[in-house]
């Protein structure tokens, strides 16, 4: 492999690794002998004897190698010499900090015959100490000298930053130290008052946002910093932003960064999600931990948006084998490629197969034994559902009884349904079969002895294949229009990240025969989603693209339900997840009827399945067609 030259680099490397462990060692010798030899020169006012430097001579042959060695212990002969932070700072003190509790040890037990004054221990504690943080300064500081290089503001492009806090600044330091991105910031805007008419690194932090519409500083862009703000405060900003004409973009929330530092990379354009408001979700993750931890898990439809996130957020437990479930292998090789690198001491099976077929998933359950399933594979489009619904049938009922079978057969410990909102009063196909599948559950858990049987339920995933954003995102990029069924019709949405994670912690709860709702926050109109991605594409909705309204379209409800008239809910212990147990129906009754409707043949009139649906789901309300 090629190393990676300083002109190159966004640091310099300082040569290869022996010799910046050459460089650190002569550094850290002449700070360990000076500041020794300086303490003694303090502590007798600069008058040194001849007795006094014996005494130095007879203690640094074995302070020297000590100080080094705890240097060596603290990690400081493995750092990159231009990367110093406050941790680096409490480690130079501690290995400082150690060698003089050696050296008082040396003096008590000696009778102060074999180690220095205890007044010049402390004094060489202090100096070791100012002295090796003084060098890493002065590294990091020479870093970005050669980075910022012949800096010019005049020719950069001009950024004002909206957040004065700690991403605000840390974005500030690093569009200051990287001269190579070519960008400027030249003001900060925040709405915490306090902080107005005060300068970050040097740059003033001017007001409220709303200035941005009053001063023409001829910007460039504007990064949006502030990743706890709340959706409302956003979609301010955004409308002075767009009023403004300036572009921008913004730093993810705190939940989605990594590490603890603000990287220019980190940037990106703002997101629908971002505008939501939705708070941030707390996860009781050592619960989930306990769960997963060691364990073989399955997920089926691991490929979809659903499936994908949970392989994603189950990886981090640490189970012991993740076992990939998907009947598509394009998806599946994309998922399986991008938790490789993921996986850690976890072991990654990507298997190819559909769960109708018993017979390769038997000996799945046979071979793997998993202990839980998360079952997320299941045909979702309504309307497409809607003219085809024997595929519904089959897929989301059929299959999850067949399914739900074996785990009980093969003493699964929990089985976690993916069920919807369209569940609850189904006035399409795809929620009554998914209504099918959990009443299947519910009765089957009745029988059960050692399966935890459950489900959750759900509504809209942000960008999620299927979804009215994809849609709307499409429409606009070929100019319009954006099509919406009716101006009224409102939905619930979550990201995907928010809706995996509570679905783990449901199944945490799940003692057998629930089904657990997750709080969806509050209904969003549709008309309102397209008009927002229009804006945020730049765009003014009714002038550069219209909004046509095409009606409902078949099965589709105006607004989604929470519960059934039949459910009682019930108390959880996190206040996201609602629990609602209701009445389980005779599991004969439904085996019988589900293996009255896999007989049916796929050339049956649509309108019978449905009606047949109807005898097993009675609150099911079919769509007719016009005749």
């Amino acid at each position: 492999m090629k190393s990676v030259s300083p002109k190159n680099s966004d640091h310099p490397t300082w040569g290869t690794p022996l010799l910046r462990v050459g460089c650190l060692l002569f550094a850290y010798t002449m700070v360990i002998i000076i500041g020794e030899l300086g303490a003694y020169a303090v502590r007798f006012e600069f008058e040194l004897h001849p007795d006094q430097l014996d005494r130095f001579r007879a203690t640094i042959v074995w302070v020297l190698p000590t100080c080094l060695g705890f240097l060596a212990l603290f990690g400081q002969f493995r750092t990159l010499l231009s990367y110093f932070s406050l941790p680096d700072a409490g480690r130079i003190v501690l290995a400082s900090l150690c060698p003089a509790a050696v050296a008082l040890l040396v003096w008590y037990t000696s009778g102060g015959a074999s180690a220095a004054p205890r007044s010049i221990i402390l004094l060489g504690f202090l100096f070791r100490a100012v002295g090796w943080i003084a060098i890493r300064l002065g590294f990091r500081l020479l870093r970005q000298r050669l980075n910022r290089g012949p800096f010019s503001k005049r020719y950069a492009r001009r950024i004002a930053i909206i957040g004065a806090g700690d991403s605000g600044a840390n974005l500030a330091m690093e569009l200051l130290s990287k001269s190579k991105l070519r960008m400027a910031p030249i003001a900060f805007f925040d709405d915490d008052k306090s902080k107005w008419g005060m300068r970050i690194h040097g740059i003033p932090v001017l007001g409220a946002p709303e200035l941005l519409l009053a001063k023409r500083m001829n910007l460039s862009e504007v990064v949006i910093a502030t990743p706890n703000a709340s959706g409302k405060r956003l979609r301010e900003i955004f409308s002075i932003l767009n009023e403004a004409e300036l572009k921008f973009e913004i730093l993810p929330s705190t939940e989605q960064m990594v590490n603890g530092l603000v990287k220019f990379s980190q940037i990106r354009p703002v997101e629908i999600s971002d505008l939501l408001g939705r708070e941030a979700v707390s996860l009781e993750t050592e619960r989930i931990r306990t769960l997963v931890r060691g364990k073989v898990v399955m997920v089926t439809g691991s490929g979809g948006s659903i499936g994908s996130e949970l392989c994603r957020q189950i990886l981090a437990f640490c189970p012991q084998r993740l076992l990939l479930v998907e009947r598509c292998e394009v998806q599946l090789f994309q998922i399986e490629q991008e938790l490789i690198s993921r996986a850690g001491g976890s072991s990654l099976v990507p298997i190819v197969a559909d769960i109708l077929d018993e017979a390769r998933m038997e000996s799945l359950f046979e071979r793997f034994r998993p202990q839980m399933v998360f079952h997320a594979a299941a045909h979702k489009h309504v309307p497409l559902m809607e003219h085809q619904p024997y595929e519904a049938l089959k897929n989301n009922s059929i299959g999850t009884s067949k399914l739900a079978r074996l785990a009980m057969k093969h003493s699964v410990e929990r089985f976690v349904l993916i069920s919807s909102d369209k569940a609850i009063n189904p006035t399409n196909v795809m929620g009554a079969s998914k209504r099918l599948a959990e009443l299947y559950l519910q009765a089957l858990q009745k029988k059960s002895t050692g399966t935890k049987f459950m489900a959750v339920r759900f509504g809209n995933v942000l960008g999620s294949s299927g979804s009215v954003i994809p849609t709307f995102k499409k429409q606009i990029a070929a100019g319009g229009p954006v099509t919406v069924t009716h101006p009224d019709i409102t939905r619930y949405f979550m990201t995907v990240q928010e809706a995996v994670g509570l679905v783990l912690q449901s199944a945490t709860q799940g003692v057998g025969g629930e089904i657990f709702v997750l709080d969806m926050g509050k209904p969003m109109k549709i008309v309102d989603l397209a008009k927002q991605l229009i804006e945020l594409s730049g765009l003014e909705p009714g002038m550069d693209i219209e909004i046509v309204f095409t009606g409902l379209r078949p099965g589709e409800k105006l607004f989604e339900e929470l519960s059934h008239v039949s459910e009682n809910i019930v108390a959880t212990d996190h206040p996201k997840i609602m629990r609602f147990v209701g009445a389980a129906l005779d599991l004969e009754t439904l085996t019988s009827g589900l293996a009255g409707l896999e007989r049916l043949s796929l050339g049956v009139d649509g309108q019978f399945i449905k009606a047949e649906i109807k005898k097993l789901v009675p609150e099911y309300m079919p769509y007719v067609p016009a005749s």
